[in-house]
């Protein structure tokens, strides 16, 4: 076998068109395009979105919500989770809790928040605290640290 001597499937290739061409080809006059109408003049092109002058969904549909781009999204850590996790005067950072796999990513930072109870000093160093976290942390003779 050859290079020249490679055919396609029979059956594989089909003929072209051939439109506008007299009435025996079968593809005279309106060229498969049937009577009038939008499609059969020019390109004919009638977008998928398009309705047929309808008001489309889109505009049908009501606005919904607001994303505010001001916002941020914490990584919340509770006290309990620090109580447990952590001994006494450890220090406790953003890099340290991802590291043991307390959060999953830093997000836009680190909140603590005061569920659960402390009962060990530590050093706390995160982006923002809860008021509760906050005063839990210094009443047991700890630091809250705001990066």
């Amino acid at each position: 076998m050859r290079l020249e001597d490679l055919r396609p499937t029979p059956g594989a290739v089909k003929e072209r068109k051939r439109v506008g061409r007299g009435k025996s080809s079968g593809h005279g006059r309106t060229c498969g395009r049937g009577h009038k109408g939008q499609k059969a003049r020019g390109t004919g092109k009638v977008h998928p979105w398009f309705e047929g002058g309808q008001t489309p969904l889109h505009r049908r549909l009501p606005k919904i919500g607001f994303k505010s781009f001001t916002h941020k999204e914490y990584a919340i850590v509770n006290l309990k989770t620090l109580e447990e996790k952590f001994q006494a005067n450890e220090e406790v950072t953003p890099e340290r809790l991802l590291e043991m796999g307390i959060i999953k990513k830093i997000k836009d930072g680190v909140k603590i928040l005061g569920d659960g109870d402390l009962t060990k000093p530590l050093i706390v160093r995160a982006h923002a605290f809860s008021e509760k976290a906050k005063k839990a942390i210094e009443a047991v003779g700890g630091k809250a640290e705001v990066i």
